[in-house]
């Protein structure tokens, strides 16, 4: 803008690494650099300072990152924490570092540039108060009305509204896509996208930033997997993650680190092993309790290069000393008494009432915007609420969606990558969540949403898996005790049962009171002959989940007793013949007297043992001059009637009325 012949090189992160190249330095002066400015680093490198220096080409450092005890022997050094200096605001980014010496040379604030210092700040999640505030309200204005046909064609293909542009947007939508070329390749495209005066040029390179951040995302997703399966064959628990294997693709390990960072609360460094040159290239995140730049620095002889700051950091290291690094910095939190600090957390600004997550007070607090890094979007705490329509949603069944439900009053919930914590939300379970309320916008209706950051399930869980079969999903249970109350059903499906769970046969008193639960998960498999058998066993254990499938081998329910006249029909039968073949010919006799072949057992046996009839080899007759009995008094009769209430309540009721009974059952004993 004050005329002089600019060009401009990003660093291949791949080739170059992250900062001031020497063999880079080298060719951009041959090629007849007079001048070189750097953006967002520089302070620690010497060495290709050193050599612009020695052909003649001054270099002026533009950084914010953490600076080293010497300064590199530049033209000029321009940071907002310079040890000679004294500016008012040591958390510029890095492109507000370079947008007040773009201010400082024209004289003036070109206003015009604000759009690219509200992505750069937001992008590089440095501290969002103060002039880093000041700099992105102002920037979010110019952005909604930018004039960068780069910028313009990549909100058409992102679907972005400009009248919608917040920080979220940056920084879910825009840095994101922006970032992904120069994770993967040469970030050049990037810059040529944001400063092209050409349609055509601009459409394409915006498809093509699209597909790149598509093609990032797969990466992320297959190294991020990788990585916590790492996690879980660990031995021990550690304090610092140090993960590395070859061919991890460098430019998206900064986010696997941030992912695992997120779900561990534990700092974690990401790197690819090149087996060829033996060493392991990588990122760095942190939390705050732990400074992520001092604790490498601490180790700096074990490293070949790093650098960063107290979140984030790049390093390169001798393959041989991985292990040594994740002693050293596990050490590093020991020593500083940081292991009791290491952990999720989650800083609730207030508790709220369901009725009171209006669309009014979200848009009140919308007024404390733009949020970030040390102005974070208010997280709010709804206690021991309903949980209501609990789903999972998204092409893969990733997402987590449900409604809370308070006294009269309904909040919807959305919950990014919580899709599997579905399967442990039972119908309408006591819940207390935490989250960040929004608005969404649907067909012109207007109504307030909280998207999740962390969810408790109070109290036990009862979940509804009752089937006219047993579900196969039911297999796949680990670590639970799995009951079976029938002995032929324990016979057919107890190898079906996980290596890691238990199968107990209940099929007598003396089983029911030697049971002790040997996990925290109890599945019902099938339904008992009493219900009285369930509630004792509740009564004497403590389960955080309950599954209830009680499958009905013979369904008695639906089969019901049979009727008097169906006994008497059955008794004139076998008084008028003699030596009925029951054995071989059960089924034709059935079918003779029109009734179901089960229900004819059954009224065969309590015939058999109120006297009525004998049965010898097979061959049943008639008892002559027998006493006149009541069916109600035979044991098996009894025995029926209790199978068919029992089947009755757990299998037939109502949902609710099964889980409210089960929690009080247990309840009871505590």
């Amino acid at each position: 803008m004050i005329g002089g012949e600019v060009n401009y090189y990003i660093p291949n992160r791949f080739n170059d690494g992250y900062g001031p190249n020497t063999a880079a330095f080298e060719r951009l002066i041959e090629e007849g650099t007079q001048l070189i400015v750097t953006c967002d680093n520089g302070v620690a490198g010497h060495a290709a300072i050193d050599r612009a220096n020695e052909l003649g080409v001054d270099v002026i450092v533009s950084d914010h990152h953490e600076l080293p005890d010497k300064l590199p022997d530049a033209y000029a050094v321009i940071h907002p924490r310079h040890p000679q200096g004294s500016y008012p605001f040591g958390d510029l980014s890095g492109v507000g570092v370079a947008f007040k010496l773009a201010t400082a040379l024209l004289g003036e604030i070109p206003i015009e540039l604000l759009d690219l210092v509200a992505i750069g700040t937001i992008a590089d999640l440095v501290s969002l108060t103060d002039e880093n505030r000041a700099l992105v309200m102002q920037g979010l204005v110019i952005l909604k009305s930018t004039q960068r046909i780069g910028l313009s064609a990549l909100f058409k293909l992102a679907k972005i509204k400009r009248e919608e542009i917040d920080e979220e947007t940056i920084g879910f939508i825009i840095a994101p896509r922006l970032n992904a070329v120069g994770r993967l390749g040469d970030a050049s495209p990037a810059v040529e996208l944001l400063t092209t005066f050409d349609d055509e040029e601009a459409a394409s390179l915006a498809q093509m930033v699209q597909e790149k951040n598509i093609e990032r995302q797969g990466y992320v997703s297959t190294i991020t997997n990788e990585a916590f399966e790492m996690i879980d064959k660990m031995d021990t628990a550690m304090d610092v993650y140090v993960l590395a294997k070859e061919e991890w693709h460098e430019g998206v390990l900064g986010i696997v680190a941030s992912k695992i960072v997120g779900k561990t609360g534990k700092p974690a460094i990401v790197m690819n092993i090149d087996k060829n040159k033996g060493l392991a290239k990588g990122s760095g995140r942190s939390i705050p309790a732990y400074h992520l730049y001092n604790a490498l620095d601490n180790v700096r002889h074990l490293t070949t290069t790093f650098g960063g700051h107290h979140m984030a950091a790049g390093l390169t290291i001798p393959i041989e000393n991985i292990e040594h690094i994740q002693n050293e910095l596990n050490q590093y939190a020991v020593a500083n008494g940081l292991s009791e600090e290491l952990g999720e957390e989650t800083l609730i600004d207030g508790q709220l009432k369901i009725e009171e997550a209006t669309v009014e007070v979200v848009e009140e607090l919308h007024r404390l915007a733009p949020f970030g890094t040390d102005n974070t979007k208010p997280i709010f705490l709804f206690k021991n609420v309903e949980s209501q329509e609990v789903r999972r949603i998204g092409g893969d069944q990733a997402h987590l969606k449900m409604k809370l439900a308070e006294e009269n009053a309904f909040l919807d919930v959305i919950g990014f990558q919580f899709g599997p914590i579905a399967d442990e939300i039972g119908l309408h379970s006591e819940v207390s969540v935490v989250g960040k309320l929004a608005i969404n916008e649907w067909n012109g209706s207007r109504k307030t949403q909280l998207m999740l950051e962390d969810l408790a399930i109070e109290g036990i869980q009862v979940f509804d898996s009752r089937s006219t079969n047993i579900p196969a999903a039911l297999w796949t249970t680990e670590q639970a005790d799995f009951v079976f109350f029938d002995s032929k059903n324990f016979e057919k499906f107890v190898s079906n049962v996980p290596t890691t769970s238990y199968a107990h046969q209940l099929t007598n008193l003396d089983a029911l009171e030697q049971f002790t639960m040997k996990t925290t998960q109890l599945i019902f498999v099938d339904c008992p002959s009493d219900v009285d058998w369930v509630k004792d066993l509740l009564s004497g254990s403590s389960p955080e989940k309950i599954i209830a499938c009680f499958y009905s081998r013979e369904e008695l329910y639906l089969n019901g007793m049979p009727s008097r006249n169906q006994f008497g029909q059955v008794f004139k039968y076998t008084a008028t013949h003699v030596n009925i073949d029951i054995r071989n010919k059960l089924k034709l006799l059935a079918t003779h007297l029109n009734i179901k072949e089960n229900n004819l057992i059954f009224i065969i046996s309590v015939f058999l043992e109120i006297g009525f009839v004998t049965i010898k080899d097979g061959v049943m007759n008639v008892v002559k001059d027998v006493h006149k009995k009541e069916l109600e008094q035979a044991a098996a009769y009894q025995k029926r009637l209790k199978q068919i209430q029992s089947e009755n309540f757990f299998v037939y009721s109502h949902f609710s009325e099964l889980e409210n009974w089960m929690k009080q059952q247990v309840n009871a004993s505590l």
